[in-house]
């Protein structure tokens, strides 16, 4: 009992049911499972599921069930609340544990109710539909016990040091990039940072495979020549940056073929595999290559980041507050998987051993989802796999919800197919243990989920509509044997998923996959020969708001009958009162999946994006220089066009200021940036928004390097927001408040400098004296004395001369004096505003740009002087 316990007589005179669980529990199981040992566990194991058969087939009354429902659902929820308040890992892991036997219990508790008492086969149409349901009910129950059993261990690694290994002793890395019609600029980010990658000199070598060759082309096909000038560009880029170009003479078995024809060709011992949008950071070798000290290790997989949001966070605008969809594979499965010797390839971000890969006849193509084919064929051979859960990449994902599905399609097919060739449950040719047999299983299995969702939101409109009843007596018996189904499995994914996958949100993710993935898992089951590999598009800028019908129709409709259902409702409760339980049963079915479908439809409402590059939320340490002062700010985000940078102070800096930008080692950048927005945040911190221009090739590279490279951990590495289910529920039901509001980009405010500068604005003939109050790089704000000319007193500018100015934007002559003594210097300005306000004019000026390399020193002389004058240059220095 802890010593605040101790201390507070009331509180120790309350019996703690939670911290009892807390402190007696874990004892219990280490002692007891101490005096069984090891060897005897599987015996301990078959004991517990015999002794869980009363539970599950021992009939009861409706309120007796209804009672041991509440019970099992109150103890679900003590043993989640005693597993939240644990520290240790370890000792958590025994509520985990407890919490599946708990869920299965009860689960099979309720398929043996369904089996026995609810199989409605009273004429053929309800029988079909009976049979339908069960059969997405059976795969249900399959997948929750597949995932039980691959995370049931959570696997954490640590990086092996080699620095204390001799470094002629390290392995030979070759860094392999396929590219095929990407942009030059995203794989030239992805070289610049492999070239950068930390190893022992003379030991790594950058390869860019590109399998995009113009031969493929007719002569008169306009793709011919676009892939000659890319082939150009991106040779070009490799001479210039020192990585190896190597193509092919063919585009067999695209991306696998292409890694298989350079194993030939180069003579690394380990090679490292990197989309060509997945920029690696500094130490990516350093912390995979120690594993390969261990001679049986194949291959290293680290996780897959984006840095973009999918369409799921851009569509429904979730801001980062969800985790995204491949977080729970990457950041639980993947580690349960590790723990049964069975993670898998997922074709970027790995280091692979050669040797073994050619072992087993190089990375497979007999189906689209090469990397996780080539891992079972690693592991049937006995090979060890590694996954290391650190994020070294930063990629980018589909930008377009079209795009996404491409991707998923793929994945899906690919899945299917090596279920369907290799079998891996059944297959006696491989060689892989039951744990890796069963882990293969639920990966190849997975995209099954589309009919079987699509199932689900039907059937309750089936009874609505029409009156067809798979269950026979549905009602509140039946609730009481589902309630706790499902919300103990909730609850034990909870513990799991509690960081990774938001409840409700996998019913998104499967109801917007539901019928593409539906007919591509079938017809490679039926056909596994069919399909290609297509290349998912990436970088692509969406402009403005689109509705993706094509992917979006059989959700349509779908939707149209949950909506027809709940609408006939009513009808039900007057003309069928004594059908109400079941009417009210399937209404809350009806209307649960009327909030995800909507939810669902709206990933497919296209957002645009409102800025032209993607801001990474970096906190990197910058120095602003302007003349001759200096400050020093972090940056709250950046991207390749600007940053928002957090101050400690409000300075008056001019529109145009020089920022050094350095990275989490040594990496740095100088830029010229424009500072668009000044926002005092409170009384000591300040947001400067700034555009950076003018980037020549260098600073570009630079820039990349320090963004994506110098980067000790990214910020999505741990998520510290748990999954709540009632606000995520919520959230996923404001969905369409939120897609359907006005995006408006963040307003930029012309920043310049407070001066007060003598200045003459030559219009018509005349000089028009006034005073320049703010002053930058771009332009100025002038404040005339009065509408009289200096020259003539009968000059005045008049209502026409306003207009003129407004309507027409001229150049104009400007003379400006730091001083009534000092000479005057000319420029060359561009009206743009006029504003007249109780008989005082101010105007607008904009200085052009084709006249800036010869204007601009003289206006940054002037800023400096101006800062000279008004504080000293002890204070300037200080």
């Amino acid at each position: 009992m802890s010593s605040s316990v101790k201390n507070s007589p009331k509180k120790s005179q309350r019996f703690n049911i939670s911290r009892w669980l807390i402190d007696l529990t874990p004892s219990f199981f280490d002692k007891t499972l101490e005096k069984v040992g090891i060897k005897h566990f599987k015996w301990f194991i078959l004991l517990l599921l015999v002794l869980s058969i009363p539970l599950i087939v021992t009939p009861l009354e409706v309120w007796q069930q209804g009672a041991i429902a509440v019970f099992l659902v109150l103890l679900g929820q003590l043993v989640l609340g005693a597993e939240e308040q644990e520290s240790s890992t370890e000792v958590g892991q025994y509520y985990h544990l407890f919490m599946v036997w708990l869920s299965l219990v009860t689960t099979m508790r309720y398929l043996y109710y369904r089996l026995s008492y609810t199989l409605n086969f009273d004429g053929w149409i309800n029988s079909i539909a009976c049979l339908t349901l069960l059969g997405a009910e059976l795969y249900a129950i399959f997948s929750l016990v597949l995932a039980y059993f691959q995370t049931l261990k959570i696997k954490e690694r640590k990086p092996i040091d080699i620095s204390t290994i001799p470094q002629d002793e390290w392995f030979n890395v070759d860094i392999y990039i396929p590219t095929y019609n990407e942009d030059v600029e995203i794989v030239r980010k992805t070289a610049l940072a492999a070239l950068t990658c930390d190893y022992a000199p003379g030991k790594k070598k950058v390869y860019v495979l590109d399998d995009g060759r113009p031969e493929k082309y007719k002569e008169d096909d306009p793709k011919r020549e676009t892939f000659r000038i890319r082939r150009e560009e991106l040779q070009q880029m490799c001479e210039e940056l020192g990585c190896i170009h190597m193509g092919r003479d063919t585009n067999d078995h695209a991306k696998a073929g292409n890694i298989n024809t350079a194993f030939y060709k180069t003579d690394g011992d380990l090679v490292l595999i990197l989309d060509c949008d997945h920029v690696p950071s500094r130490q990516f070798l350093l912390h995979t290559v120690g594993f390969f000290y261990d001679p049986k290790v194949s291959f290293v997989q680290t996780p897959h980041w984006f840095y973009n949001p999918d369409p799921f966070e851009r569509n429904l605008l979730t801001d980062g507050k969800i985790p995204v969809g491949n977080e729970l594979f990457y950041k639980v499965l993947q580690k349960g998987n590790d723990f049964w010797n069975a993670s898998f390839f997922c074709g970027s971000a790995a280091v692979i051993r050669k040797t073994h890969a050619l072992e087993v006849g190089g990375i497979a193509v007999e189906t689209v989802t090469e990397d996780c084919h080539t891992a079972l064929r690693l592991h049937s051979k006995g090979y060890k796999s590694v996954y290391y859960d650190k994020i070294m990449v930063a990629g980018l994902a589909p930008d377009t919800f079209s795009a996404y599905v491409g991707q998923q399609v793929r994945w899906a097919r690919g899945m299917a197919q090596i279920l369907r060739i290799e079998n891996p449950l059944f297959n006696t040719k491989l060689n892989l243990n039951f744990a890796q047999r069963i882990c293969y299983l639920s990966a190849t299995s997975h995209f099954l989920y589309g009919f079987p969702r699509l199932i689900y939101a039907i059937i309750p409109t089936l009874f609505l509509l029409f009156g067809i009843n798979p269950i026979q007596g549905l009602g509140l018996e039946t609730l009481a044997y589902a309630v706790p189904h499902i919300l103990l499995s909730l609850a034990t994914n909870h513990i799991i998923y509690k960081h990774v996958r938001f409840s409700f949100w996998n019913e998104i993710f499967e109801f917007v996959m539901s019928f593409q993935a539906g007919w591509v898992t079938l017809l490679a089951l039926i056909n596994p020969g069919m399909g290609t590999f297509n290349v998912t598009d990436k970088g692509i800028n969406v402009t403005k708001r689109t509705f993706d019908w094509a992917s979006m129709r059989g959700l349509i409709i779908v939707t149209v009958l949950v909506v027809s259902s709940l609408l006939a409702v009513p009808y039900w409760l007057l003309l069928r009162p004594e059908d109400t339980e079941a009417v009210l049963v399937n209404t809350l079915w009806s209307g649960f999946n009327l909030i995800l479908l909507s939810a669902a439809l709206l990933v497919g409402f296209e957002q645009p994006q409102i800025r032209t590059a993607h801001r990474l939320e970096r906190q990197l340490p910058v120095v602003i220089s302007s003349d001759e002062q200096t400050i020093m700010g972090e940056t709250i985000n950046i991207s390749e066009t600007g940053a928002l940078i957090s101050l400690e102070s409000w300075s008056n800096l001019p529109d145009e200021v020089q920022i050094e930008v350095m990275g989490d080692f040594d990496a740095r950048v100088v830029i010229t940036a424009r500072v668009v927005r000044i926002t005092p945040v409170n009384e000591i911190e300040t947001h400067l928004g700034v555009d950076f221009v003018n980037l020549n090739r260098t600073q570009l590279d630079d820039l990349s390097l320090v963004m994506f490279s110098d980067v000790k951990e990214w910020y999505s590495q741990n998520r510290e927001n748990a999954d709540k289910p009632f606000a995520s529920l919520g959230f996923l039901a404001t969905s369409i408040t939120r897609s359907l509001r006005e995006l408006k980009p963040t307003t930029s405010k012309k920043i310049r400098r407070q001066v007060n500068t003598s200045a003459q604005l030559y219009w018509d003939g005349h000089f028009f004296s006034g005073v320049a109050t703010e002053l930058g790089i771009t332009g100025l704000r002038l404040e005339l004395d009065s509408k009289k000319a200096l020259s003539s007193d009968d000059r005045l500018l008049g209502k026409q001369d306003l207009e003129k100015m407004q309507t027409m934007k001229p150049l104009v002559g400007l003379l400006l004096s730091q001083s009534k003594n000092s000479s005057p210097t000319r420029f060359v300005a561009e009206i743009n505003i006029v504003e007249e306000e109780r008989g005082k004019v101010a105007i607008e000026l904009n200085f052009p740009e084709k006249f800036r390399n010869k204007q601009s020193p003289k206006i940054k002389q002037f800023l400096r002087n101006n800062l000279e004058d008004n504080f000293g240059r002890s204070d300037i220095a200080a």
